[in-house]
């Protein structure tokens, strides 16, 4: 059972990314262009953890160097999906989008549609007609989830400054 172990990993990491990400682009302390700045930082990460990391991993283990065309062409989609999605995440945010509500609506659509293209690109034995009715249920209980979260979400506490997490004096507002 180490894939749920992973998979515990996965709703952690993916479970505070909203909330990491929306600290990071206002602490940019730039509300014209805190969001893409913010995304850049989200791109040097991919490099360190996306890159680097399994390149080492690769080197570690021997690995040989021949990529399928269709492997790689697979995988850049699943990127490009990936970072599409994260800068989509960032643009809600700019447009005033709380954590709470623009990542619930991610984490609850988000399954309904894997599981809509997975059906698509490998259908079930037997056709849509062997998919059971808790199937639909639950297609249908993540989109309530959603739309739950959406229109009765709390209300944010007053605004208060971020904490100064590198360590580094805040720079001074110049009116």
């Amino acid at each position: 059972m180490n894939w749920l172990v992973f998979a515990l990993l996965t709703v952690a990491c993916w479970g505070v990314y909203g909330v990491l990400l929306h600290s990071g682009r206002m602490s940019m302390q730039d509300p014209a262009n805190g969001l893409y700045k913010a995304f850049l930082f989200v791109g040097v990460a991919y490099f360190l953890t996306a890159v680097l990391a399994p390149l080492a991993m690769l080197l570690r283990r021997g690995a040989d160097w021949h990529y399928p065309k269709n492997g790689m062409i697979w995988s850049l989609l699943a990127g490009i999906a990936g970072a599409a999605g994260a800068f989509g995440v960032l643009l809600a945010f700019g447009a005033k989008g709380t954590p709470a509500v623009v990542m619930a609506i991610v984490f609850a659509g988000a399954p309904v549609v894997n599981a809509v293209v997975a059906l698509i690109q490998h259908p079930p034995a037997g056709g849509w007609s062997g998919i059971k009715p808790q199937f639909y249920l639950g297609i249908v209980l993540a989109a309530l989830g959603g739309c739950l979260v959406t229109y009765y979400k709390p209300n944010p506490p007053p605004a208060k400054p971020l904490p100064n997490m590198a360590g580094i004096p805040a720079p001074v507002q110049r009116h």
